[in-house]
């Protein structure tokens, strides 16, 4: 067992068994005398890690055979780009709910390629909620919908998916993508950095539809066109082998641990301990609105920045870190992923306890 509990919002936790495993095989993978680090993608060893980690992604997902997985580099940000490049042809507009910072970003790239729309923000109230959607806000000739399923830095999470009917909804789920099951076929395009759920930073995972392949213009670059990587299975240059090999035994442990339903039954205990804790205590609150709390992120403050900042210094002495907050938040941040194991969570709310009585 560690001796710190790792709350970072990413670069972010992984499971100890995982990094285990990798220290086991840094040397010599499977007997082929060489570390994954420095062997060749065009090996048989590495098509076979790439080839089971797609499968094992998409036995855990459930991904209908009419979709991609790609493997792809520059981060979900880069996605923020390339999803215009590659879908928004037919009409040069989009619709976007913008949740935060990241669909912030999103919109800001999307604008260089055509028309934005945003059908819904949460900015008024900082981002503390989800805006509600109903089927008249959107537009009929939108090439596609952007919604971010998890918002990081907010705390806060979509628990109903919009029906965005024969309008693809593309979807940010980086820092929630394999946190409970979800239904594949109603999005057009999943894209996640992998620093978050899946493994370290360095590989972004992209689940699109075949339809939404090949529609490229001609002036698009090879490396933002998303048919090079579907015709090349994701290795038309060398892909972030080493990333993709952890993000295969994290896909092993998922479903070792029984898949996304026990991953989402785990979750959402160690998420319940957090918050029925913060909406008990006298100290402590949730600035998040109660249906739109995320289970991965979990934001809290005292509203005193001396006391906050107290309690993470103190904390951090405790082995619980990193705690503090994003800046545009304040406060701290406990961000829960997969990995953290319930006795972070316990832990952390053992501290928070004491706090509380020492602050009164």
């Amino acid at each position: 067992m560690r001796d710190v509990f790792n709350f970072g919002a990413g670069p972010a936790i992984l499971p100890e068994s995982v990094l285990q495993k990798a220290a086991d095989e840094m040397l010599n993978y499977k007997d082929s005398g060489m570390s994954v680090m420095e062997m060749s993608h065009r090996g048989k060893e590495f098509k076979g890690i790439i080839e089971k980690a797609e499968a094992d992604l998409r036995e855990i997902m459930d991904i209908p055979d009419n979709y991609k997985v790609l493997f792809v580099q520059g981060g979900a940000s880069l996605q923020f780009s390339m999803i215009p490049l590659n879908i928004m042809n037919k009409n040069k507009r989009c619709d976007f709910i913008n949740t935060g910072q990241w669909t912030k970003k999103a919109i800001s790239e999307a604008k260089k390629f055509g028309t934005v729309n945003i059908i819904a923000t949460s900015e008024n109230d900082n981002f503390t909620q989800i805006p509600d959607i109903t089927s008249d806000m959107l537009s009929k000739d939108a090439d596609y919908v952007h919604i971010a399923t998890n918002n990081t830095i907010y705390g806060t999470a979509y628990n109903n998916i919009p029906d965005t009917g024969d309008v693809p909804l593309v979807a940010d789920m980086s820092s929630n993508i394999l946190s409970a099951p979800i239904d594949v076929s109603k999005f057009g395009i999943i894209f996640a950095g992998a620093q978050k759920n899946i493994g370290p930073a360095g590989v972004t995972i992209v689940i699109i539809r075949e339809d939404l392949i090949g529609n490229a213009g001609d002036k698009v670059p090879a490396l933002l066109d998303y048919k090079t990587y579907a015709d090349a299975g994701s290795m038309y240059n060398t892909p972030p082998c080493y990333s993709i090999y952890i993000a295969g035994l994290v896909f092993e442990w998922i479903k070792e641990k029984g898949g996304l339903v026990a991953m989402e039954k785990l979750n959402k205990e160690k998420a319940d301990i957090l918050y029925d804790y913060i909406d008990s205590s006298k100290l402590f609150n949730s600035p998040v609105r109660k249906e739109d709390r995320s289970l991965m992120n979990v934001p809290f403050v005292t509203g005193n920045d001396e006391l906050d900042g107290k309690f993470i210094k103190q904390a951090s002495e405790k082995g619980l870190k990193p705690l503090k907050g994003h800046r545009t938040v304040g406060g701290m941040r406990a961000s829960i992923y997969n990995a953290m194991p319930i006795e972070g969570v316990k832990r952390l709310v053992e501290f928070m306890k004491e706090f509380e009585k020492d602050n009164k």
